[in-house]
């Protein structure tokens, strides 16, 4: 099968990339700079989600596509552009060119419930809709929180576990996560490449763990060897005010004030066991997960 990959130089997109040739596929990456994908297996196509001419480029003679594009942060008309309109527009190409499966990264908390919530919940509702409405056979994805050594928010909750004099904990701390090792959710899509039962649906995708943050901190810190280093809980209003600054800043920001109203809207952790009885996968734990990134 031949498979083109969307967003497959960012943080999780390196592990799907190699997971779906691994099982064999011939691969081509969506990329903007072509020198980014040096390292990983398929062909480059150079592209973006806002030009249409490139992704109707881009999906000549393949079979499947993974679109895994998404941006956490930035302006309200960017979440609508980029993920949105670019997913309609992928969705289009895909059915002209003849495309069989299209498999999406979405996000667990997505609803017709949260879509307004948040842009990003909202653009991951609407691009859901697109593909759901398309006709084409599809997957949609819903992970928890992904960690992994190499990015992600992992890597700033060590820095940050390292070097504080306390651990900052935001809120009460009593809200549950379910995190996922990159390298499962990247076995979930190439598995659902070539598994016909999962056509059609949408499944939730979390660890084998449920902690609360509280307890995510304490066995973090464990894993870290940090032992008497006080907790300290910090009133969501405060990093509200904290986010207001930081979110301005060059880059890629973990803490912005829509984050926060996630992480305060409730649990992030899957609502049933689809996944697990479809897939049948080994998941790597939690207390393993934190070892291997410490």
């Amino acid at each position: 099968m031949r498979v083109l990959i969307t967003g497959g130089t960012g943080f999780v997109g390196p592990h799907v990339v190699r997971a779906i040739a691994n099982a064999g596929h011939d691969l081509k990456l969506l990329v903007r700079d072509s020198t980014r994908s040096r390292e990983l297996p398929g062909q480059p196509v150079v592209g973006e989600m806002t030009n249409t001419v490139s992704l109707q480029h881009a999906v000549e003679g393949v079979d499947a596509v993974v679109h895994l594009v998404a941006i956490r942060q930035g302006r309200e008309e960017q979440f609508k552009r980029v993920m949105e309109q670019g997913t309609r527009d992928l969705v289009a190409a895909a059915k002209d060119a003849g495309v069989q499966r299209f498999v999406l990264m979405s996000a667990l908390g997505t609803s017709e419930e949260t879509k307004d919530l948040v842009p990003y919940y909202h653009a991951k509702w609407e691009m859901e809709q697109a593909i759901k409405g398309s006709g084409l056979e599809h997957v949609i994805f819903r992970p928890s929180f992904v960690f992994g050594r190499d990015g992600g928010i992992l890597p700033t909750f060590r820095k940050l576990a390292k070097l504080t004099p306390m651990t900052p904990v935001i809120g009460s701390g009593e809200q549950r996560i379910q995190p996922i090792w990159a390298d499962d959710v990247a076995a979930y899509f190439a598995a659902a490449l070539d598994k016909p039962e999962t056509t059609n649906r949408t499944f939730e995708l979390g660890g084998p763990d449920i902690a609360s943050w509280n307890e995510f901190w304490q066995r973090l810190r464990a894993a870290l060897g940090i032992r008497r280093r006080p907790i300290a809980h910090i009133p969501i209003k405060l990093m509200r005010i904290n986010a207001l600054v930081t979110e301005r800043l060059p880059g890629d920001i973990p803490l912005t004030r829509d984050l926060l109203t996630m992480l305060e809207h409730g649990d992030n952790v899957v609502s049933n066991d689809y996944t697990v009885q479809t897939f049948q996968l080994p998941l790597v734990p939690l207390d393993e997960q934190l070892r291997r990134a410490a």
